[in-house]
């Protein structure tokens, strides 16, 4: 293979703020295990660094001066009163975020420094226990550290609502633009905005994405897509090199594109890109590779969507994919892992993992082994094809990544994964005295028994987070999850009691899911916690999905599809007519509330009917018995 030919794999913005989305480590690592030039960058992280600096807050003043002062929401009246304080306070802000200026937490936490609006409101709600510090009870005398962050992410999202009210009405730090893609039928939002004039935030990812060509030279740039809230900046990142660089090679693939985009048909998506390349992108950019240098023909690409003759085409050779035992180890080489920012939105110890850290994130397994909940995707290629690799390859993958990064911290982001695997993957970590703290998630089911869970926790396991979904056994049941209310209490207490935090999926809006049903999933919720079983939870709306079992056999789940409407670009999400008829938006509200509430030890005792006082009609009480879940664990003992 050519020696000039370099791979450049791009994190488009928006993901995550406080460590790389993996999906560029393992494409760059893969390659490089192959003899191939590959090199990456965070583009999402490098957006948030440059706009977040006071150069990038006076162009944003700018912007909101410009707004008539009748059209200024709260947010940018609070930013442009205090702008000053706002220019001389990001700089160490961000630098008190990266870790590289810890002293700073005394000022920050004293809440003298920076400057706060709309926001810092939410502080308001909690009690003030006399001490005339209502976060007290969060971080008592000493927690300075972690309650400066919280300050700080407060004060980074007032500046993110600024942004979106005066600048960009799509930003969000993780949600950038999603409505303009996700489940989009047609590509016509998407080039609407992409043919728009360039906001503040397009011009500088613009200046941001010629500064990466020129320093890298790349012949094909991979842009990876995890979310619908990353396409339109990967478009524009693609616009932006097609107008300066049209000889490069651009080829879009991830989470988004192999979920939302299977049938794709609509020929403008190749005015950005040159290939569209489905499920996992070992392979498919192998033999991409080797067609661009004319070692393969174009008829035996694989997974790939091109364009012939105006009309959108997808190519797929049969060749087995990677084993995932040949994957290769991620590396995270040429991302800036001290320029992330630890962030602290939720006062929450289980919650804050996914804010707040730099995790190294790495799979045990690829797909899932049980593979039969009836919401999920199973079957697409990520959920549906089950692969191992020894504890031995995964532990020698491990240090490898704590030798390059130097950092001990991982989380698994398999979609569950598998006891046996984790359990001999634990067994190596003590024989080799390697310690890492890690994190994953799971099934809640049997064979995590307490003994096991202890194992874990000696391993350095410090979280676990799985799907309890409807905490009703009929609806478990009916979702085909395998496992039962009780058994996750069970499983979920040997956790707690093995020091390692539990985080709860939860689910509400299922087909045949009753106002009754509600009631008592969420008294079942407030066992757990009151138990001790369950530290952090979140509510997710069931969507349907076309992928899904639920989808594809609808009448199964007494429910009618509504159709679609021609879908030449992204399809995924579909809705559906449930006649049982529960108001599952009234719900939610009470759901999240009450949860957050819970996750904070507040209200824990309360009838949790109080949650749902906003509802036009009677609340029924709960049929499940107080005490219920403790019982099952008393029996258990």
């Amino acid at each position: 293979m050519p020696t000039d030919f370099r791979v450049l794999s791009v994190i488009p913005p928006m993901t995550q703020l406080n460590t790389p989305y993996p999906s560029t480590a393992y494409l760059t690592g893969f390659l490089r295990s192959r003899g191939i030039d590959a090199v990456q960058e965070d583009l999402a992280l490098a957006l948030v660094l440059k706009l977040f600096t006071p150069a990038g807050l006076e162009a944003v003043r700018g912007r909101a001066l410009a707004q008539p002062e009748a059209q200024r929401s709260g947010s940018v009246h609070a930013f442009l009163d205090q702008f000053d304080a706002y220019r001389s306070t990001i700089g160490p802000a961000i630098a008190y975020l990266q870790g590289r200026d810890s002293t700073l937490a005394h000022r920050i936490a004293a809440r003298g420094l920076l400057p706060e609006g709309p926001r810092f409101a939410a502080l308001d709600a909690y009690v003030d226990d006399g001490s005339g510090d209502p976060l007290a009870w969060a971080f008592g005398a000493l927690g300075v550290q972690d309650k400066a962050r919280h300050l700080c992410t407060l004060y980074l999202n007032d500046l993110a609502d600024v942004l979106r009210d005066a600048v960009d009405e799509r930003f969000e730090f993780v949600r950038y633009a999603e409505s303009l893609a996700s489940s989009q039928p047609t590509f016509d939002p998407l080039a609407a905005a992409l043919a728009a004039p360039p906001t503040l935030v397009d011009d500088l990812l613009s200046d941001l994405t010629l500064a990466a060509i020129h320093r890298h030279k790349p012949a094909l740039v991979l842009l990876s897509v995890p979310f619908p809230g990353s396409v339109y900046a990967a478009l524009r990142i693609a616009q932006t090199i097609k107008a300066h660089n049209p000889h490069i090679r651009i080829a879009l693939g991830g989470g988004f594109v192999n979920t939302e985009l299977r049938e794709l048909s609509d020929p403008r998506v190749f005015d950005f890109v040159d290939f569209v390349t489905l499920d996992a992108g070992e392979r498919p950019v192998l033999s991409l590779i080797e067609h661009l240098h004319g070692q393969r023909g174009r008829q035996r690409l694989q997974r790939t969507f091109v364009l012939e003759n105006g009309e959108v085409r997808y190519i797929n050779f049969a060749e087995p994919d990677i084993p995932f035992e040949d994957v290769g180890t991620p590396t995270w080489d040429g991302l800036p892992l001290d320029r992330y920012l630890s962030l602290l939105d939720m006062l929450n110890p289980m919650h804050r993992l996914w804010s707040d850290g730099r995790w190294n994130k790495l799979t045990v397994a690829h797909g899932c082994y049980w593979k039969k909940c009836s919401f999920c995707d199973v079957s697409l290629d990520y959920i549906g094809r089950y692969e191992t690799a020894t504890a031995e390859k995964l532990a020698d993958r491990i240090q490898q990544i704590v030798e390059e990064t130097g950092q001990t911290g991982f989380h698994f982001v398999d979609e569950a994964a598998p006891p046996k695997a984790l359990k001999a993957l634990a067994e190596e970590l003590i024989r080799r005295q390697l310690n890492i703290s890690w994190w994953g998630n799971i099934r809640f089911e049997k064979t995590f028994t307490p003994e096991l869970a202890e194992l874990l926790a000696q391993s350095g396991c410090i979280a676990m987070s799985g799907g309890l979904e409807v905490a009703s056994d009929r609806l478990l049941n009916l979702m085909k999850k395998g496992v039962s209310v009780e058994q996750v209490a069970r499983v979920t207490k040997g956790f707690s009691d093995a020091g390692i935090l539990v985080h709860a999926y939860l689910m509400y809006g299922f087909p045949t899911q009753t106002l009754q049903d509600t009631v008592d999933a969420l008294e079942y919720v407030r066992q757990l916690f009151e138990a001790g079983c369950i530290q952090s939870g979140f509510f997710h709306r069931f969507s349907c999905t076309v992928h899904s079992p639920v989808g594809m056999d609808p009448a199964a789940y007494g429910i009618q599809l509504i159709p679609l409407p021609p879908v030449s670009f992204a399809k995924n999400d579909i809705g559906f007519i449930d006649p049982t008829g529960t108001d599952h938006d009234a719900l939610g509200s009470g759901l999240r509330k009450a949860i957050y509430n819970y996750m904070h030890g507040l209200c824990v005792e309360d009838d949790v009917r109080r949650w749902f006082e906003h509802l036009p009609q009677p609340v029924p009480r709960a049929t499940v018995k107080r005490g219920k879940i403790a019982k099952a664990l008393a029996a258990h003992h």
